[in-house]
């Protein structure tokens, strides 16, 4: 399941179209030809790919009166390494190629150093002549964005920007740059790019601009109370299993019972409570820790 990280990442593109070129131009220093209108099309690759393999986002650039496709971007975020990229990443590539016969580049998005270095290893295709190297837009090369004109011209860049660099030196800026270019946002925007900045800030950055919003901050957006209630809703439950984890093994061990190193693994490894609360009763009876995980026991 995508992590909230990845899915707003991929709006910040979705929203802000022109994002991919302006990336792709300013960060990156890839020529992009002139275009009139940057627009988000359909990345379901169904035709070659699985439809849980689409890609995260497709960018096309039009240019002339025409509205002819001048290149496409795929935009890809990578939060984590995924070794079947590098056989989809290329598909990506010429599915969208043919399908808007026009240049076609990969634009790889990550907030992590190392996944950046992993995403812009080159592929080989195995095809004479054809390696695809990945564009990777990784922190190194996300902009600092600190002044609130180019703030309030791309809210999205900020936002990207926080993400990227928020718990280093620049974040109180970065966020002070954000609140230049709120206002000029519609309410979902507002709310959401909010918590996402606030989040992304070290935590002195974060006091400063909760006490220039001049209240405690609540979360806005239905998509991030729901992020958050989620989590807290997880942390409880990680809390209960760990806790009914070390009833089990203390009360073995309170017995004398010996507890093997895999058997250990194995309870403090369960995620289900119901489980748990079963070998906990087990554990007053048994007379050997093994037998704590027999299947057919009460």
């Amino acid at each position: 399941m995508p992590s909230v990280t990845h899915e707003v990442l991929v709006d910040l593109f979705k929203n802000r179209p022109r994002l991919a070129a302006e990336m792709l131009q300013d960060a990156l220093g890839q020529p992009v030809p002139a275009f009139t209108e940057a627009r988000v099309e359909s990345s379901d690759l169904a035709e070659v790919v699985p439809s849980e393999r689409r890609a995260d986002a497709i960018v096309v650039l039009l240019a002339s009166e025409q509205q002819r496709p001048a290149m496409a971007i795929v935009v890809e975020v990578q939060l984590g390494v995924d070794r079947d990229k590098p056989y989809v990443w290329p598909v990506y590539v010429t599915q969208t190629r043919a399908r808007h016969r026009c240049p076609t580049r990969l634009l790889v998005v990550t907030i992590d150093a190392a996944m950046a270095r992993w995403s812009a290893r080159p592929i080989d295709t195995g095809h004479p002549g054809w390696t695809l190297t990945p564009l990777v837009l990784g922190p190194e090369v996300v902009p600092v964005v600190t002044d609130a004109e180019q703030a309030k011209a791309a809210p999205e860049v900020v936002v990207l920007s926080a993400m990227a660099h928020g718990e280093g030196e620049a974040g109180e800026a970065i966020g002070v740059a954000f609140l230049a270019a709120a206002g000029g946002l519609d309410e979902e925007r507002r709310a959401l790019y909010a918590d996402v900045v606030l989040s992304s800030l070290n935590a002195a950055a974060r006091r400063t601009l909760e006490a220039m919003m001049k209240s405690g901050y609540q979360y806005q957006s239905e998509f991030a109370r729901g992020y958050v209630a989620k989590g807290r809703e997880e942390g409880v439950r990680e809390g209960t299993l760990k806790t009914k984890a070390h009833d089990v093994l203390a009360f073995l061990e309170a017995r004398g019972l010996e507890v093997p190193a895999d058997v250990r693994e194995r309870v403090l490894a369960s995620t289900d409570i119901a489980e748990l609360d079963r070998w906990i009763r087990r554990a007053a009876v048994v007379s050997d820790a093994r037998e704590l995980l027999a299947t057919n026991g009460s």
